[in-house]
């Protein structure tokens, strides 16, 4: 198995721009990557992926596995190529839509009824790694278990016990040298836990790491603390990738601690019910102060939409249930976010990061 080698291109504090090198390609840092839930980021195609400047877009193993099924993908070439996308792909375990569902979990895997027709199905992380690898994403995740917060010691106990146990499987099941495979650290917001599955994750040596867990009702204060004590035992020379947020203070705290990548559902989510992420906050497009704003979303916004549509269009759009307002608001978002993340990098290296991290938490903490 080819690791993905991580290039650190220049530091500020403990923030890092970089290069990760994996056996199928490369991509900077730091990076945020859209979700495609279903073999696609809603209203949105493989054309709109390469205008919005992505480089990894994920795919989710729970739903692709129900349908169409892992092996019609691969009979189809696997992720990208089903997708018609030119980049890298990624995608994750499976295990936080599994765990959504409240399965039966005991210390082999998991029992779950599918969202779809309710059959019954059992996952294992043997199973989530010759899925993915039918996928064939460029970027696969163990099976771990995510406790809900608020839990007990004892919850966050064996799922850091049992997350430890599944990566080992894992780690022996996947055979694919054109894959890599990252590991996950869990521990909820303890500090002692979290250095603890760091530690045990990276003696299993996998080719990058993603920290779990995290961002799903904790307040950023405990957050924050939690995801340093992880990453102060995870390898300079690979990446982490802090599984799940995507709000843009959070995401600039924890690349000020070293964190090289991100995904969320945030972006299109938002975008698909009117809100804009802007230098000024978020914009709701469906107010009726816009009706007649001959303005784009963001001034300070070079995308497709901002130097095309005003705010007027757009709020005439979602007033009247035009789909094409939830297509152009996704499309913005997700352009708005990656050049968050290409001004991060540039701030990196030119020694200006503190600025910038001052200059949006001014806004979006």
């Amino acid at each position: 198995m080819h690791p993905v080698e991580f290039e650190t291109v220049a530091t500020d504090g403990a923030a890092r721009a970089g290069v990760a090198n994996t056996a199928t390609g490369s991509y900077t840092t730091p990076l945020f990557m859209p979700v495609g839930t279903r073999g696609a980021i809603k209203h949105l195609s493989a054309d709109d992926y390469e205008a919005v400047g992505a480089q990894i877009v994920l795919g989710n193993t729970y739903h692709l596995m129900l349908r169409p099924g892992a092996e019609t993908v691969a009979q189809l070439g696997g992720l990208a190529k089903f997708a018609g996308w030119d980049g890298l792909t990624l995608t994750d375990s499976g295990g936080f839509q599994v765990f959504s569902l409240e399965p039966k979990v005991d210390d082999e895997g998991v029992t779950f009824a599918s969202t779809y027709d309710g059959s019954r199905h059992r996952f294992t992380p043997q199973l989530a790694v010759e899925t993915q690898q039918l996928l064939g994403a460029d970027i696969q995740m163990v099976l771990d278990v995510c406790p809900p917060l608020p839990s007990s010691s004892d919850v966050v106990r064996l799922a850091v016990e049992r997350t430890s146990a599944w990566a080992a499987l894992a780690r022996r099941t996947h055979t694919r040298p054109d894959q890599a495979l990252f590991g996950i650290v869990q521990g909820g917001i303890s500090e002692a836990m979290r250095a603890e599955s760091a530690q045990r994750t990276v003696a299993l040596d996998f080719d990058g790491y993603g920290i779990g867990g995290l961002s799903v009702g904790e307040t950023r204060t405990e957050m924050l603390p939690a995801l340093a004590a992880a990453l102060e035992y995870l390898p300079a020379n690979r990446p982490r990738y802090l599984m799940g947020v995507g709000d843009p203070a959070s995401m600039v705290e924890a690349v000020n601690l070293g964190v090289d990548q991100f995904d969320c559902v945030m972006q299109t989510r938002l975008g698909r019910h009117g809100t804009a992420l802007t230098s000024q906050g978020r914009l709701n497009l469906k107010r009726s102060e816009f009706a007649l704003v001959d303005e784009p979303v963001d001034a300070s916004c070079s995308c497709m939409v901002c130097r095309r549509h005003s705010r007027g269009y757009l709020r005439h759009l979602f007033k009247v249930g035009e789909p094409t307002g939830s297509r152009l608001v996704s499309l913005h978002n997700l352009a708005w976010t990656i050049d968050l993340m290409n001004r991060m990098r540039s701030a990196i290296i030119d020694g200006s990061f503190e600025s910038l991290r001052a200059d949006i938490l001014s806004v979006w903490a």
